[in-house]
């Protein structure tokens, strides 16, 4: 029987032709979410499913998903996929870790310098025509360089962000669920603290965490509170993340100096108050939007879809357990 395919992102052309030919693919061919009843509609007659961070892949999904052997995720982070729901009806799972890192970590720094030096700010005065001369104490944003920088969640962004850091010659703090090993603490120039000590000593704070019950509103009220009143919090792991509303009131109250966002609590809507705000920088979620990240991400994506539908394990299984109960190929 021929194997059928769901991909509800558009990908690049390029990537799709990775695909066996005999398989029959129905894919999204807008830039724009997926519809979620025609997503109900499409699922069940579906082998594989190459799905996206919009998708819900919840219990609702995945009761039609009677033929559904393999999802292959566009993205790391997959909380939006009910991995448990999926492995007790012997569906694969896979991510694309890793080909994103140095992308996502690039956009942290940006955010970094965006906010202390003003940049979206001072273009929208130039833009405005507000910029009719120089004087030494306009437009005025503060050093990156020799600064303290605390991240949150040293994984492979991190430890990408440490990198980039090295080049402004920025203190390291980083704090994470694990202490890594002394020997890569030191190449990284990298010191150990708890999470009050970080909030309280980092200039910036970038966070890269990924979404679970123990992470939702890591930074809220009481975490924002112990920040320098100069320090500045960016975020590109997922929105929920920081308690958006208590960041609102921070930031409108002078109370931190500014934040970077390329993610949202209850995204793509914001929170009322963040656009009003001239000291935050708001980006669409573009932490892994390069034409080079993009094209590794569709060709990994694809990788593990071919891998499951012929009875292999994927590459980036993220559920291996589900292997001793995965659906015989029809």
């Amino acid at each position: 029987m021929q194997k059928r395919i769901l991909i509800t992102g558009r990908i690049p052309d390029e990537v799709m032709n990775l695909l066996p030919r005999e398989y029959y693919v129905e894919v999204n061919s807008e830039d724009r979410p997926f519809d979620r009843q025609r997503l109900l509609e499409s699922i069940p007659d579906k082998d594989g499913f190459i799905s996206m961070i919009t998708d819900s892949v919840d219990e609702e999904l995945l009761d039609r998903a009677v033929r559904l052997k393999m999802i292959a995720h566009f993205g790391v982070g997959y909380n939006n996929i009910d991995v448990r729901a999926a492995t007790a009806r012997g569906i694969l799972v896979s991510n694309t870790p890793g080909v994103l890192t140095g992308a996502t970590a690039d956009l942290a720094f940006a955010l970094i310098l965006a906010v202390a030096r003003k940049v979206v700010e001072c273009d929208r005065i130039t833009r405005e025509g507000r910029f009719r001369y120089w004087a030494p104490m306009l437009f005025l944003g503060s050093d990156v360089s020799w600064k303290t920088l605390g991240i949150i969640g040293l994984g492979k962004i991190g430890k990408a962000v440490v990198a980039r850091a090295k080049g402004f010659d920025m203190r390291i703090l980083y704090h994470n669920r694990q202490r890594i090993d002394p020997e890569e603490e030191r190449k990284l120039a990298a010191e150990y603290v708890d999470m009050k000590t970080l909030l309280s000593r980092s200039d910036f704070i970038s966070l890269h965490v990924p979404l679970t019950e123990e992470t939702k509103y890591l930074i809220g009220r009481n975490e924002l509170s112990l920040m320098k009143p100069t320090a500045c919090l960016i975020n590109t792991s997922r929105g929920p993340v920081v308690d958006e509303r208590a960041l609102v009131e921070a930031l409108r109250e002078k109370k931190i100096r500014g934040a970077g966002l390329d993610v949202y609590e209850h995204e793509p809507v914001l929170t009322p108050g963040l656009t009003e705000l001239d000291n935050v920088v708001l980006l669409p979620h573009v932490g892994s939007g390069t034409i080079e990240t993009r094209v590794k991400m569709a060709s990994m994506a694809i990788e593990n879809l071919v891998a499951g539908l012929r009875g292999k394990v994927p590459p980036n299984l993220v559920n291996p357990e589900a292997l001793s109960r995965r659906r015989p190929a029809k």
